[in-house]
């Protein structure tokens, strides 16, 4: 369909959005011997162009304009639009999680859980998903592990963003404004995104994209801001009936302060009562530089009348650069289709943000080149796809961190060398029953090397009131790099020395120690894993599909800068899926129903933890294995030509069978609301039994569309969606605060179009119950410390779109 040249067949059944259930929205089209019914979006998800209805995998789909209405122009809002998805926003990043399997952290020293694809290509770093959501043709959400034709990083799923293509002999474009406002926050937003579609030539196209989001801090300290540009260039060429070539280059940039966090309170150890909970008693959006929080985080570090730690330090930034480039080429052989896709991306990373009551400054270079080759044709029964990927990604990161009276620096390159031949074959035993095997054979070569260094001032007053340890003794300023901190010995030396007098009269005198450590990483490691899918598919009737699979997925293993923890394994996943999909009632009714259960092994979960020699650092774990089963039911009934009814009801069990990691022992047990217990220099915390983080029981997405013709060129469209999702955990240390309840969250949008002149206006507001639940809720092993970032208010705006 043009998304440029909208007909009105093809809007009719366009609920207003953001409609959740507008996931794989089916849009109505009209025949000569049939009124109406929902129409089919084609997918590529198996690397192949298909109706989604006849696509026998678990996937969710949102087409661009699903993506324009429902205001999405990153990833922290996609879980809207599809039940299974969790995304975590930080001031770094999104973390994203697929019926429960995610990771913890952005840091290169471990890979995402989850495989994100832009226009065909895998990006290795989940920050790279920045500025890429606009001018798009769909968005695909593949659920479960997708080794063969994915491979690598892709345990949980997948997430391909597909742009829209230049479409030869055709001048056509659009553009689409928003304005919305925020309630009781102050903030306002303005986002706008166009294209422009140029023939040059009878055999050549060109499309030029560009999009920009702006929008006012959200929290009262400043942060929460968003300042992000986008632009993408591609040129298409047709040279013979054989041939298609596609060149495309897109630039974003971010410069703005990134998500804002607040103190949700702090947990101690009590011997008594185990863990104790203070509550910050801050509003969700106070942000953690305004004089209310700095004097929280004061007075969770201090006795009264002294200072035990620095002032907050340098403010959050994020100043973020990203490139790519690559070229798809299709060539039709007498085998079949030859793809060729050779690409090159590049990001430059440079942001500061609060490690819970501290700064932590990262800077990061990250350079990949991929390069994919394919076959797919038919041969006799058979149907094939045969091919090969090559993946080369070189990391260089310095981080520091400042915890007043400890100081952590990573001076670090990580390195990927990845190859993998890979084959499917689809066997069409009969006209309906087919039988598809496949196999992904994949190498990974890893390796670190960088050196860490750790700073740690100590007491040495051994005279001293034990309530108050070497009042007014010096702390460790805010620095980039163990050179530019004073304090510091040099490498090698042992510790320095510094006495002085207290403040507070009757107290003695402070005497301190700082001390260094430096760990040298100069590590190699090699994992090699086939992984496969067998499926049968059966058309049980002309519109209806029945199918079961089995697939395995699996994520490399890697490094981590911290003594003890140096390396970790992979960890694999086994899902076993039946499904089916249905058109009934003249294709005017859609019924999928797909009831899974995985197998989740050598589980990694990354998190910050304090290393064996004191330093602070990010590490994965292999903490042990989870179940995670389920069953998800979607539907589409088009009741009139003008109502569009949907419902999404997902069901999801996640238990962590075998979840144990350790923590260094430093004299009371570690936070968390886990048993734990003492092994020499460890706690070993011990979650069996927990329901798996970010895992909600029940999501339930509903939605109801009403078009009102006014004449043969303009029509009124309202819609109302609804999503509920149940209690659950956000965090690993399954502590009673990290449990956040049930919610119901409802948009609403009205919509005067008129067809023949391609123009829009919208008004819509979101969240309409003003829900303001945490998206995560961390705690710090350093200082106890927990934050927290809300979700977005009651919001309302509108929005003016125009094609030709």
């Amino acid at each position: 369909m043009n998304r440029d040249k909208k007909l009105k067949s093809a809007r009719l059944a366009k609920a207003f959005l953001p409609v959740p259930l507008a996931l794989a929205m089916s849009q109505p089209t009209f025949a000569q011997d049939k009124s109406f019914m929902l129409e089919e979006i084609i997918v590529t998800a198996q690397r192949k162009a298909e109706g989604l209805q006849n696509a026998a995998i678990a996937i969710d789909v949102a087409t661009g304009e699903d993506m324009i209405d429902a205001g999405i122009t990153d990833m922290s809002r996609l879980g809207e639009l599809s039940p299974a998805l969790s995304v975590q926003s930080t001031a770094n990043g999104n973390l994203v999680f697929i019926r429960g399997v995610g990771n913890f952290t952005l840091t290169p020293n471990s890979d995402s859980a989850s495989a994100f694809n832009y226009d065909g290509v895998y990006m290795a770093r989940p920050t790279s998903s920045t500025g890429v959501f606009y001018d798009l043709e769909r968005v695909e959400i593949l659920k479960g592990p997708q080794g063969t034709l994915y491979g690598r990083n892709a345990t949980g799923g997948a997430i391909n963003v597909i742009p829209a293509q230049p479409r030869l002999g055709e001048t056509s474009g659009y553009i689409t404004a928003s304005y919305g406002t925020l309630e009781d926050v102050d903030s306002n937003s303005f986002t706008t995104e166009g294209a422009v579609n140029i023939p040059l030539g009878e055999n050549t196209a060109a499309r030029i994209s560009a999009s920009v989001v702006n929008s006012d801090p959200t929290f009262k300290d400043g942060t929460g801001e968003e300042d992000t540009r986008a632009f993408r260039f591609q040129v298409l060429t047709e040279p013979s009936e054989k041939l298609i070539i596609r060149f495309s280059a897109d630039y974003a940039a971010n410069d703005d302060t990134g998500a804002g966090i607040t103190y949700a309170g702090k947990v101690e150890y009590d011997q008594v009562s185990e863990n104790v909970f203070y509550d910050s008693n801050l509003d969700y959006n106070e942000g953690i530089y305004t004089d209310a929080s700095q004097a929280f985080r004061r007075n969770t570090f201090s006795l009264p009348g002294a200072t035990f730690i620095n002032d907050m330090g340098p403010e959050q930034y994020r100043d973020n650069e990203y490139f790519g480039a690559h070229v798809e080429i299709n060539y039709e052989t007498d085998l079949g289709t030859l793809t060729v896709i050779p690409a090159w991306r590049q990001a430059e990373l440079d942001y500061l943000s609060p490690a819970g009551a501290f700064p932590y400054l990262q800077k990061e270079t990250d350079e990949q080149f991929s390069f994919e080759v394919r076959l797919s044709g038919s041969a006799g029964i058979y149907d094939y796809i045969l091919g090969a990927y090559y993946f080369d990604e070189s990391v260089e990161i310095d981080t520091a961190l400042n915890i007043s009276s400890i100081a952590s620096f990573l001076d670090n390159e990580y390195t990927t060398e990845s190859f993998a031949p890979f084959a499917r074959i689809t066997a069409n035993i009969t006209e309906d029953f087919r039988i598809v095997g496949a196999v992904r054979y994949s190498t990974d070569k890893k390796a670190s090397k960088g050196v860490t260094t750790g700073g740690t001032i100590f007491c040495t007053n051994l005279t001293m009131d034990p309530a108050a340890p070497c009042i007014g003794a010096p702390l460790f300023e805010f620095a980039e790099s163990p050179e530019e901190l004073a304090m510091l010995p040099a490498e090698g030396a042992g510790p320095n020395f510094y006495t002085g007098a207290s403040p507070i009269p009757m107290l003695p005198d402070w005497n301190i120690a700082v001390s260094r450590s430096d760990l040298y990483l100069n590590e190699s490691l090699k994992n090699e894993r086939a992984t496969f899918r067998l499926a049968a598919e059966y058309d049980i009737a002309e519109d209806s599909l029945l199918y079961a699979s089995v697939e395995t997925g699996y994520r490399s293993g890697g490094f981590n800068p911290a003594t003890g923890f140096e390396t970790f394994d992979p960890e694999y996943l086994t899902a076993y899926t039946i499904g089916s999909k249905n058109r009934l009632l003249d294709q005017r009714l859609q019924l999928n129903v797909e009831a899974f259960y995985w197998e989740y092994t050598d589980q990694q979960v990354s998190h910050v933890a304090t290393d064996m020699d004191g330093r602070t650092a990010n590490i994965t774990e292999n903490i042990g294995e989870s179940e995670i089963m389920g069953i998800e039911l979607e539907s589409r009934f088009l009741l009139t030509e003008n109502t569009l009814l949907s419902a999404n009801i997902h069901y999801l069990h996640a238990e962590s069978t075998d979840f144990v990691y350790q923590e260094p022992f430093q004299g009371t047990p570690p936070v968390t609301g886990c048993d734990s217990e003492q092994a020499g220099p460890v706690w070993v915390v011990d979650c069996s039994g927990f329901d798996s983080y970010n895992s909600p029981e029940w999501t339930i997405n509903l939605g109801i569309q009403q078009t009102f013709p006014i004449d043969d060129d303009l029509s009124l469209i309202l819609g109302l969606d609804t999503q509920y999702k149940s209690e659950r955990y956000l965090a690993f240390q399954y502590l009673d605060e990290q449990y956040v309840d049930s919610v119901w969250r409802t948009n609403a949008q009205a919509t005067l179009e008129s067809f023949g002149g391609g123009w829009s206006v919208s008004a819509y507001i979101r969240n309409i119950e003003d829900e303001r639940t945490p998206n995560y809720l961390n705690s710090s092993p350093s200082t106890n410390l927990m934050i927290t970032g809300t979700s977005l208010p009651r919001n309302w705006g509108v929005r003016f779109a125009y094609s030709f």
